[in-house]
């Protein structure tokens, strides 16, 4: 759509967004500095009201004219004003000796309307232009308004016919038009031609329908009123060596036209426009031609690529705020190269960006809210709520992405469940199970631990991911602690109901693991891999040795602020090449254990 928009798109104002954004800039940018090459001559309300109603005697235009040219010395005149019908003999040849032999431009109105019913044809043309080389294209006509016959020699007469856009606006004049087979010449480009249109030859091989820059706010001309004109009440200096145009502001006489600028100015503000564009191009002031099209189509592509590569790696709110950052950037670029090309599209790498917003980031949202459901989904499985609701206000991008992080691991299961459940039928071995997993689960979510897995008759915990927690073995010895109560309290409900007593074995141990998701496609699992998670498995396996229920290794005793320990010597254990130093917590008055070695020892 943005190449579109910068090669094929019809220069025409029927881009409506991109008309109005330049219409912006135009308006931002336009200076009211005053343009001395210009003379506006206004033959106003005031002037009638003092020299009498339109239309004037032809004596009297030829009397202006002749004033400006040889009492303000104007180097040439052209008159905004089309005069189809003969009127005072002396006036019409007085004017027309000027146009013949003077630097003084008549007018003609082409009409480019093809919806009238009967074409135009009043009077008779002239100053036909022959073909620029290589050009011999111009806007085509369909009829027109010229002057008297008398006049069809005339070497000199320019075209006021315009076109505005579809939504009323005079954005271009058309240079050139083409009619039967001829060409010519806008009222602007004939003055500058009669008084001498070197350096034009760039800006005539453009298109010919070409807009006009309006660099310059209606205010920054000099306007005079043509009765003071008449009556030399003006300086001589303001009109010497200027270009004059002569037309009218009146309601009833002259036109009236919408531009970038404002409304309801006059068609001569229009003309007068043109004329200090073409005058900048002679001269080489108008600003450098830049290749538009070619730089909106790079920022174009670089937007999407830019965008293709960043918003898969970044949260719907970031990639709105990028696009919404790069449409700001291209706002910026396009205001520095809407005056060094006319015809780019302003707004083509604008629409590659906002397409992204109203389509990708929407649909990036809805990917990431079903990557929010997932994690909800996996999270709640392993972790209790409010470490959910942590994981959700935290700023960690990925959760579930394996990360190495400092964590404790809790491994406890039954002893002897073998022995327990063979001779119970299946109803009760799974009450039996359902009891003694709740014993161990419990304190690990209350404690904000993330439940790995459960082992049958154990389970499997750790505490420091996904998030991280400098008190994670502390929490860890206290779920343990808690687990062991839990299940004193349900083996001795046992044991007031004749059934063999229960023991938990649990073996903690601290150090770095790898946490995170490692599972397949199939099927998501939120584990923890290390030396210090077989450290752990194989403290639990010790404990059935030992008459205490909880064997800790030296990584938690290091890292826990809160508990103290008894130190129970060292252990060469399975798969370790050194002896591992074996603690347990110390007593407490209110602990209970379910070792029957660890009972009586505590009873005596």
């Amino acid at each position: 759509m943005a190449l579109w928009a910068q090669w094929l798109a019809p220069v025409d104002g029927s881009l409506f967004a991109d008309e109005w954004l330049r219409d912006h800039f135009i308006e931002w940018r336009h200076s009211v500095a005053p343009e001395p090459r210009v003379l506006v001559v206004d033959i106003d309300e005031a002037s009638m009201r003092e020299l009498g109603a339109w239309p004037w005697p032809r004596a009297r235009l030829a009397d202006l004219v002749e004033t400006l040219l040889t009492q303000y010395h104007a180097r040439g005149v052209a008159l905004d004003i089309v005069l189809p019908n003969p009127a005072d003999a002396e006036g019409d040849l007085r004017l027309g000796l000027l146009a013949r032999h003077g630097p003084l431009v008549l007018a003609q109105a082409f009409d480019y309307s093809r919806d009238r019913p009967e074409w135009l044809r009043e009077g008779v043309l002239a100053g036909a232009r022959p073909a620029l080389p290589g050009r011999a294209d111009g806007t085509p006509a369909t009829g027109y308004i010229a002057n008297q016959a008398v006049w069809a020699d005339l070497p000199h007469v320019g075209n006021i016919g315009f076109i505005p856009d579809r939504d009323g606006t005079l954005r271009r004049l058309p240079l050139r038009t083409s009619f039967d087979g001829k060409l010519y010449p806008a009222l602007s480009v004939a003055l500058v031609n009669c008084c001498g249109g070197a350096g034009l030859g760039a800006t005539l091989a453009r298109d010919p329908l070409q807009r006009v820059s309006y660099r310059r706010d209606w205010d920054a001309y000099t306007v005079a009123s043509a009765a003071d004109i008449l009556a030399q009440r003006i300086a001589p200096a303001g009109a010497s060596g200027r270009l004059v145009l002569v037309g009218s502001s009146s309601l009833g006489l002259g036109d009236r036209v919408t531009t970038p600028i404002a409304a309801n100015r006059p068609g001569l503000s229009v003309q007068a426009a043109m004329l200090s564009t073409l005058l900048d191009e002679q001269q080489g002031l108008a600003p450098a031609r830049w290749p538009g099209r070619l730089l909106g189509s790079a920022a174009a592509l670089l937007c999407v690529l830019l965008a293709g590569y960043a918003l898969p790696r970044l949260s719907a709110v970031l990639s709105a705020a990028l696009l919404a950052a790069l449409s700001a950037a291209w706002l910026l670029a396009a205001y520095a190269i809407s005056p060094h090309d006319p015809d780019f599209s302003t707004t083509g790498p604008l629409a590659s960006t906002l397409f992204l917003l109203a389509v990708a980031v929407p649909y990036q949202w809805q990917l990431s809210q079903r990557d929010s459901r997932h994690l909800l989904d996996t999270l709640r499985q392993y972790v209790a709520p409010a470490v959910v609701e942590q994981l959700l206000r935290s700023d960690i991008a990925d959760p579930l992405a394996p990360r190495q992080l400092d964590v404790t691991t809790l491994i406890a299961d039954m002893e002897g469940y073998t022995t327990h459940v063979e001779a119970l039928p299946v109803a009760e071995a799974a009450e039996l199970t359902r009891a003694f997993l709740a014993c161990l689960t419990g304190p690990v979510i209350d404690q904000g631990g993330t439940l790995d897995k459960y082992t049958g008759d154990g389970l499997v915990a750790f505490w420091g991911a996904p998030l991280p927690d400098p008190d994670h073995a502390d929490l860890a010895l206290e779920a343990a602690a808690a687990i062991v109560e839990r299940v004193a309290a349900l083996s001795t409900q046992r044991q007031r109901d004749g059934r063999a007593p229960l023991r938990v074995r649990i073996g903690i141990e601290s150090g770095l693991a790898f946490a995170g998701d490692f599972g397949t496609t199939f099927r998501s699992i939120y584990t923890a891999v290390g030396d210090s998670v077989n450290t752990a498995s194989r403290l639990e396996q010790a404990a059935r040795d030992l008459p205490h229920d909880i064997i800790i290794g030296a990584g938690t005793v290091r890292r826990a602020k809160r508990h103290r320990f008894l130190l129970l010597g060292e252990r060469q254990l399975r798969g370790k090449e050194q002896r591992t130093t074996l603690y347990t917590l110390e007593p407490r008055m209110d602990h209970t254990p379910t070792s029957p070695a660890a009972r009586q020892e505590s009873a005596a």
